[in-house]
């Protein structure tokens, strides 16, 4: 609370002093770690594709006679729930059309291979390597919880690399720097969706979107949220995350229909082809020859994305390792990574596609006059081209309030948990003091310079728990290989005593046939032939052999 109270009362006291410090953490620090989180973004994916397919997956993640809490629908829902977000709908539409007007620097060609590329480097910030991070918290997590039985916190999670000092400083700090990350994350998000809000109800004609309005849009949601945590509505929030996935299906289905309907779904096979073709030199691209210039678009972009996944890593894995009981390794790993993916991949190809083709094939008007494009207005922009455009961007301003209301909500119940060490059911007042925390965060983020702000926070804070993270796969490597040894062991004992078991009952039935035609011939007696007989005469010999 202590670090997080100090950003933010110092961004709102002092927003000049803490909008040069951005400005100078962007273009120094981010660049020099730029590296850093591609390299270790790359190496989470790999370890997330070992364990999956490795000789660890059938280890369950629960008892050995636990069956999946969810079915395999539902759990999938939930999984698509958990990547839904504020940042999809911010990003659904704009990040494919930035990719486009403002191609990565080194990336030439014709609109249509542009477009193609710009596709797909959006598939590689939201696909498989950013539910990778996830994997690597939420199997940690989920083995700590379901395998182990220990408390819902970040610190168990260590366990098999540090043993009982997690009890003590080490897993303070752990937790704290959980705790930190993840209140950045959720603020983050919630500032990208303050500033689509306040875009949308300007494009509807309500209000312009100032920084005041910005604010007092904060303020409101936050005290919705607070509302919800007050009010104990966990069944309410349920509901809510149900609604939310509902509208954003609509949403989807609205572009998809009223769109170019062909176009989309040929374009939405084809980038898998170009993503797939291409994610192996994307990933470990880092815009090393093409200076400046790609230094700051890898800070705007790939360098920004892995931080924020790395920053809302505590609170999607205990999200997904709570629902994931009874799982298999191999199950979680190819759920979590798989099917969020697939349905992520469709959500850009329809926004993002729809918006490209307006630009290729179309009337145009989305990227300005400057070539750019402004991230808050892309997709009420969009809309307001469609058919029934007005009530599609009514509903995604609703959209964009309820993912703030759960995001809020949701985020301080598990912020509660971690800092309470792991309880389940944390007090009220705690839940409220984490949200207001979010909501003053964002404010101040906002005020110390926006969307800028906003990414540079999400960069910074994921640098200590990434160093959290490290230890977290290695921990996990260590549990999993320890408990396949003991099943190992286990196998090779019950092996042994079946051989056992089975060499002593031959050899003792062989021994005791041995006795038994011994005993037999003990008792009848030895017969001397006749051939050894002295009174024996020829007519007494057995005749000779032909």
């Amino acid at each position: 609370m202590a670090i997080i109270l100090a950003v933010a009362l110092l961004a709102i006291i002092f927003p000049a002093a803490a909008e040069r410090t951005i400005g100078a953490i962007q273009s120094n620090v981010i660049g020099v770690f730029g590296w850093y989180y591609v390299l270790l973004v790359a190496a989470f994916v790999a370890f997330a594709l070992w364990v999956g397919l490795g000789r660890w997956g059938d280890i369950k993640l629960g008892k050995d006679d636990d069956e999946p809490e969810f079915g395999v629908r539902p759990w999938f829902a939930m999984l698509f729930a958990a990547g839904m977000g504020i940042g999809l709908v911010f990003w659904g539409v704009a990040e494919p059309l930035t990719h486009f007007a403002s191609p990565k620097p080194g990336v030439a060609g014709a609109p249509e291979r542009i477009a193609e590329t710009a596709m797909a480097q959006t598939y590689l910030h939201w696909g498989v390597h950013a539910w990778a991070i996830y994997v690597v918290v939420g199997l940690a997590l989920a083995y700590s919880i379901h395998r182990r039985g220990r408390p819902v916190s970040i610190r168990w999670a260590l366990e098999p690399l540090l043993g009982d000092r997690v009890k003590g400083r080490w897993g303070d700090l752990i937790d704290v720097t959980a705790v930190v990350g993840t209140i950045f994350g959720v603020a983050t998000s919630l500032g990208l969706g303050v500033l689509q809000i306040a875009a949308g109800l300007e494009h509807i004609g309500l209000v312009d979107s100032t920084t005041v309005v910005q604010v007092v849009i904060i303020i409101v949601i936050t005290t919705l949220a607070t509302l919800s945590v007050v009010s104990g509505l966990d069944r309410g929030l349920k509901w809510l995350s149900n609604i939310n996935v509902m509208l954003a299906g609509v949403l989807l289905l609205a572009v998809l229909l009223l769109g170019p309907t062909l176009f989309l779904l040929r374009d939405f096979v084809q980038s898998i082809g170009v993503y797939l073709a291409n994610v192996l030199p994307m990933t470990f691209n880092v815009s090393a020859f093409a200076g400046a210039e790609g230094e700051a678009w890898q800070a705007g972009w790939t360098t920004f994305y892995w931080g924020w996944w790395i920053s809302w890593a505590p609170f999607v894995g205990v999200f997904i390792a709570r629902i994931s009981r009874g799982r298999t390794v191999r199950e979680f790993v190819g759920g979590v990574l798989l099917v969020p993916t697939l349905i992520t991949f469709l959500w850009f190809s329809v926004l993002g596609g729809s918006a490209i083709y307006r630009e290729l094939f179309g009337d145009g008007g989305l990227i300005g006059e400057d070539g750019g494009v402004v991230p808050e207005n892309a997709l009420f922009d969009l809309l307001g081209g469609l058919p029934w455009g007005a009530v599609l961007s009514v509903l995604t301003i609703v959209l964009i309030a309820l993912f703030f209301i759960t995001s809020s909500d949701s985020g301080s119940l598990v912020v509660a948990m971690l800092a309470t060490g792991g309880n389940p059911h944390p007090r009220t007042a705690v839940r409220v003091t984490w949200a207001s925390l979010e909501g003053l965060l964002a404010i101040a983020l906002l005020i110390a310079g926006g969307l800028l702000a906003l990414q540079t926070a999400a960069i910074l804070i994921a640098l200590p728990f990434s160093v959290v993270m490290i230890g977290m796969a290695f921990a996990t490597t260590r549990a999993l290989h320890d408990e396949h040894q003991l099943l190992l062991r286990a196998q090779r004992l019950v092996l042994r005593d079946r051989l056992t078991a089975h060499v002593t009952g031959h050899v003792t039935g062989h021994v005791t046939t041995m006795l038994d035609e011994a005993s037999r011939a003990q008792a009848t007696g030895p017969r001397r032939s006749a051939r050894s007989r002295p009174d024996a005469g020829p007519e007494s010999l057995p005749p000779p052999r032909t």
